[in-house]
């Protein structure tokens, strides 16, 4: 047996997600039909508490739309320049001893997140993203960002996903993770229903983004085991 959290968009207040834990039979092994029966099982033990459907966000996802959705796939473009959720977010990681990388922009995905310098850097201080700055706290809060901009920049995959009702990750663990792509989609949906924020504002403006989501929120959310590496999971 396992534990893994679905996510599922919370209309009312920050942080505008619920967090379900749900145990289920877990498939051992690296095969990617493997990780796949888990999904399956996980998602029929949701069903069992009235959390149906489900979209799983990875790259092991029985679903193309999940796939697309990853963070190694889905791309945002900011200055004219395309990259990969997960290449902005390795990217813009600034450390006690280096960084912002912002040649990993133009890397792989693959490339990005197993590059050397961001193991062997230091303590993570922060985020700098073409210049605009983010703060480690709450430690989902760049991580959010640019995957928000990233679904308001692919309509036709944002669109599709506000008929779920949660979201999950097979891979996300959230006794070693903090950052979950599917926490992100449940939060993208639960942000673009809301009748009291600005949707296109929130992706364009970063002060109003923070104060939204970020500073008036320190508070809010887990201490990773390692917060040095908030990295996303897959």
């Amino acid at each position: 047996m396992a534990k893994r959290p679905i996510f599922i968009p919370s209309y009312s207040h920050y942080p505008y997600t619920k967090e379900i834990i749900i145990d289920f039979e877990w498939y051992p092994g690296f095969a990617k039909t493997q990780a796949q029966k888990s999904i399956h099982s996980l998602h029929n033990e949701a069903k069992k508490r009235g959390i149906s459907p489900i979209l799983e966000i990875s790259s092991k996802s029985l679903d193309s739309l999940g796939v697309s959705l990853s963070a190694f796939n889905l791309t945002l473009t900011v200055e004219n320049l395309t990259m990969s959720v997960e290449c902005a977010f390795q990217g813009s990681k600034v450390f006690k001893n280096g960084g912002p990388y912002t040649d990993l922009y133009r890397s792989t995905s693959i490339e990005a997140k197993k590059n050397v310098r961001i193991k062997e850097s230091g303590e993570l201080i922060g985020f700098n993203f073409l210049g605009m700055e983010f703060p480690t706290r709450p430690f989902t809060l760049f991580y959010d960002w640019i995957y928000l901009i990233a679904l308001s920049q692919n309509p036709t995959l944002s669109e599709r996903m506000l008929k779920y009702s949660g979201f999950s990750d097979i891979a996300f663990n959230p006794e070693h993770s903090i950052n979950c792509q599917a926490r992100s989609a449940a939060l993208f949906v639960a942000l673009s229903n809301s009748s009291e924020i600005d949707m296109n504002l929130l992706i364009s403006d970063k002060n109003y983004y923070l104060e939204v989501m970020g500073e008036k929120n320190q508070q809010y959310g887990r201490t990773p085991k390692n917060p040095n590496q908030l990295g996303f999971s897959f």
